[in-house]
């Protein structure tokens, strides 16, 4: 696809306003709070898969209501003191998947954190993590984006975004995790998920949010018409009295509004040909966030971003700010 979006001069300057709802600090204290009444209970079990340059752990811990989220730890097995982590998420669609699939940053000589993500994990990665708020809420194929949309309370990625905290608190438990340097990562949907606990958690090193999703969602569903964001203008082609309702709901998630409230250090990326998350929602979060921040930027990329390329300069970024 060719550029389809705002000139790069004017996504450089692009600050739309926030669609903001007045209690939005206030209902993430109260959610948070009502999560950390249940106890954390990480529990590590050690998995051997033949990988002799690492040591594996196949991780439970509580998220949401108490209900169990499944994540992988992954540490170099010469590690003889604790180290920097980062907490990664998964993009859309994908689960937590094999830990072969996660090697780069422990080679890197960082633990890492692989947290699946609730329901998901049936199109392009396996996911081991039901969404126990739906009966039969083993991992589904697509179709999240709807779900609970016309109340902030009972919205999906309420769930996400509590499990996505406590997976840095999961995290931080292990004693082979050095808890006062933490980074968060992701792409996509994990890139929308690293900005909201970079809001959530702000005593982070850092957060990497690759050509973030699940931000500027009015935009974005009037600008394209690919999955994900197309499963929000599809409901709304159905229930056309719901419009503002909808988006009132998603102002509770926006990355943007996170992005505004977010002071860690941040290293984002764009691909300017991207027809998933279009470059100008990028940089509505990126103009907006309010924190020490860089972005890297692709100019004839798609949704790829910066592929290996800018998982190189991850860790590059990592290696500056923890060595």
């Amino acid at each position: 696809m060719p550029l389809f979006d705002l000139p790069i001069e004017q996504l450089e300057t692009y600050l739309p306003p926030r669609e903001e709802p007045e209690d939005f600090d206030s209902f993430w204290r109260q959610t948070l709070a009502e999560a950390h009444q249940v106890p954390l209970d990480a529990q590590f079990e050690p998995v051997d898969l033949g990988l002799s340059l690492v040591d594996v752990f196949d991780v439970t811990f509580n998220g949401f209501s108490g209900q169990p989220i499944k994540a992988w730890l992954i540490l170099p097995k010469s590690a003889a003191r604790p180290l920097p982590c980062v907490v990664e998420y998964v993009g859309y669609g994908g689960g937590r998947g094999l830990p072969i699939e996660w090697l780069p940053f422990s080679n890197a000589g960082f633990a890492h954190f692989v947290m699946d993500t609730r329901g998901q994990g049936s199109v392009w990665r396996v996911g081991d993590t039901p969404d126990l708020e739906l009966e039969g809420g083993n991992p589904q194929h697509n179709g999240f984006m709807t779900r609970g949309i016309l109340n902030p309370r009972h919205y999906y990625y309420r769930r996400v975004f509590t499990d996505a905290v406590r997976a840095v608190e999961a995290a931080r438990a292990h004693d082979m995790v050095d808890a006062a340097h933490v980074a968060v990562t992701g792409g996509s949907q994990g890139g929308g998920i690293s900005l909201a606990v970079a809001a959530l958690v702000p005593d982070l090193d850092a957060v990497l949010p690759d050509v973030p999703f699940l931000c500027h969602f009015r935009r974005a569903t009037t600008l394209i018409e690919t999955a994900p964001y197309r499963e929000i203008s599809a409901f709304l082609a159905i229930h056309r009295d719901k419009v503002e309702q909808v988006f009132k709901t998603l102002s509770y998630f926006d990355g943007v509004n996170f992005a505004a409230r977010a002071i860690v250090p941040a290293f984002f990326s764009v691909g300017l040909m991207d027809d998933i998350c279009p470059p100008s929602t990028v940089y509505a979060a990126y103009n907006h966030y309010i924190g020490q921040k860089r972005l890297a930027v692709y100019p004839f990329n798609h949704h790829e971003g910066g592929g290996a390329h800018h998982l190189l300069a991850k860790i590059r970024y990592l290696h500056e700010l923890w060595d």
